[in-house]
């Protein structure tokens, strides 16, 4: 076997579904001779060395609990130092609970600006989340049973240690160097290195699932992220030449040519994209074309189980431009172009619009059939019928592919059921 071919064996074996519904370890799991995982939203670490320990990101504030009983039940500390690879909640939510006296907590100097942005949307993140994590409420709800009194809720810290582009740490007789990568899903994003093993910790840093297209825009609402900070953290980590990469989930990638192969093949297939895109916006093609013709050459396959090439091309196009298209007037004004399409559905009649929807689904044009029947239901708001072809539309899209993204199953699958619900009322 090649090694083209151990990438494309490592991409298969990751599926995007399976982050619907995090699995927690029960007991940590050894990730070689002294690092531990236990498995959660994001993955927690805990790198042993001698009689003291380091935690690499902490969860979110409600499963902190379970990741130190875990950890504890190895190795109790004590704990000099807390490191998280970027300032998002599920890294940084624990970090009160693993503090101990002498503890300082480790990160990039864009922490503060990072959890600053999730503060300021709590109840749209809150919603949004639901989405994708039906669960949720249900594992908090476990947890708190498990651990009583324990959680301490969620957390805000505030660094003892930033940095800017590089730290080093040491515990006991391990090494620890912190880098700034600033092009991961946050500006504050970190890799750990342990030089003397050859060991990168990166979490998050390309995605939670590795080697996968990354995902410049969630489905969820965050900031853009951009391709050419991404491109310059696969060549920064690619010089590191790792013998051990330990992403956010699923066990280490291991062997330094298969690492390379896939580092370069993420920032290879990264930079096609990105060249291809911007290509088509000088040789004038709309946003739409771009994303039906943007695409990749068979040795630059990459898993799209988190982001998607077409929904790159479109994040590419509104970060370079902006969000108008300069194809309607219409755009720049508070009118949601629902309204006109309400209209039009109801000069033709919406049984009839439904009747050229339920046509189209059946062509194997679900995305048409579902404006159709958005433009009905706006003109008839209680029509159970309407709701019907919107659900059998968003059925009919995760039995043709939908299914694998991890965003976009997640929306389909809520957006079905959502549908299914209304028709049957």
């Amino acid at each position: 076997m090649s090694i083209e071919d151990e990438v494309d064996r490592l991409i298969d074996e990751r599926p995007g579904r399976e982050l619907l519904h995090p699995d927690y370890d029960e007991k940590a799991v050894a990730m070689g001779d002294f690092i531990f995982r236990s498995a959660g939203t994001t993955a927690s670490y805990m790198v042993v060395s001698g009689r003291e320990r380091v935690i690499v990101n902490t969860g979110m504030g409600w499963e902190a609990p379970h990741h130190k009983h875990l950890f504890d039940a190895v190795h109790p500390g004590p704990t000099p130092y807390i490191i998280t690879t970027q300032g998002h909640v599920d890294h940084v939510g624990g970090v009160s609970l693993f503090r101990e006296p002498g503890t300082r907590y480790v990160a990039q100097a864009n922490n503060a600006t990072c959890q600053a942005d999730d503060a300021r949307l709590p109840g749209f993140r809150g919603r949004t989340a639901m989405t994708w994590f039906p669960d949720l409420l249900r594992q908090i709800g476990e947890f708190g049973e498990r651990y009583p009194g324990e959680a301490k809720g969620q957390d805000r810290p505030t660094p003892d240690l930033c940095f800017e582009e590089r730290v080093s740490l040491r515990v006991g007789e391990l090494e620890i160097e912190l880098l700034a990568m600033p092009g991961g899903e946050t500006i504050d994003s970190l890799a750990v290195w342990l030089p003397q093993h050859r060991i990168a910790i990166l979490s998050n840093l390309f995605g939670p699932l590795f080697p996968h297209f990354p995902n410049f825009n969630t489905l969820r609402g965050d900031k853009y992220r951009f391709p050419v900070p991404y491109m310059e953290n696969a060549q920064r980590v690619r010089a590191l030449q790792a013998e051990l990469l330990i992403t956010g989930r699923g066990m280490p990638i291991e062997g330094r040519e298969l690492i390379d192969a896939s580092l370069r093949r993420l920032h290879d297939a990264v930079d096609h994209v990105h060249r291809q895109t911007l290509a088509g916006m000088n040789a004038g093609k709309d946003l739409y074309t771009i994303m039906r013709e943007t695409g990749l050459p068979p040795e630059l396959r990459v898993g799209q189980g988190y982001g998607k090439i077409e929904w790159a091309a479109r994040t590419i196009w509104e970060s370079t431009t902006g969000w108008f298209q300069r194809r309607s007037t219409a755009d720049l004004y508070g009118v949601d172009p629902i309204v006109a399409h309400a209209e039009l559905a109801g000069l033709a009649g919406a049984d009839r619009v439904l009747e050229r929807a339920r046509a189209l689904l059946a062509e194997g044009d679900a995305p048409t059939c579902i404006r159709l029947a958005e433009a009905a239901l706006a003109a008839q708001p209680d029509g159970r019928e309407a709701a019907g072809v919107l659900a059998a539309a968003h059925r009919a899209l995760l039995e043709s592919g939908g299914d694998v993204s991890f965003w976009e199953n997640g929306w389909l699958e809520a957006e079905a059921e959502r549908w299914r619900g209304l028709s049957e009322q």
